[in-house]
């Protein structure tokens, strides 16, 4: 069914990103990076948080953790990451598949600075094994989310 929403979401507005379905799983960020050549960067993870009453989805490049100052001073409040069940309730879609595409609940979505440092990004597309790729700034345009920058950079090595 997630991946179905997807389907639809995509055929309604933006019918020329395909949908790419690998035989193994992409559900982290490493799996995906791996199973699309990519650098971990590249893979866009989208995460569920209840900040107050309100659920949020932030949409972040894979290499970068979270800043919970910036994301408190942002959102005005503290964020509490949502678990599998509230996820899947809240979004249609599984952990490890959690997508800002074809949503079943009207929840506001930002996408991460850090998104920016790449042409290309691949955000899951509904499934474990699933993914798309486009720019950033389609992606954002795709699902009207706002730019935040609460991400700390990704360690150097």
């Amino acid at each position: 069914m997630s991946l179905d929403n997807v389907r639809l979401f995509l055929a309604d507005n933006a019918p020329d990103i395909e949908i790419l379905q690998l035989d193994t799983s992409t559900a982290t960020v490493a799996e995906a990076a791996e199973a699309h050549g990519v650098a971990p960067g590249q893979v866009a993870k989208t995460l569920a948080f209840r900040i107050g009453e309100r659920p949020v989805l932030i949409v972040a490049a894979g290499d970068t953790r979270l800043d919970n100052r910036r994301l408190r001073e942002t959102f005005q409040g503290k964020a509490q990451m949502l678990d599998a069940e509230a996820v899947l309730a809240l979004t249609g879609h599984p952990v490890g598949g959690v997508c800002p595409f074809g949503l079943t609940s009207a929840v506001p979505v930002y996408c991460d600075a850090s998104l920016k440092a790449h042409d290309e990004v691949l955000p899951a597309a509904g499934t474990v094994n699933s993914a798309v790729r486009l720019a950033p700034e389609r992606l954002a345009t795709l699902v009207d989310a706002e730019w935040v920058d609460v991400c700390q950079p990704p360690a150097s090595d």
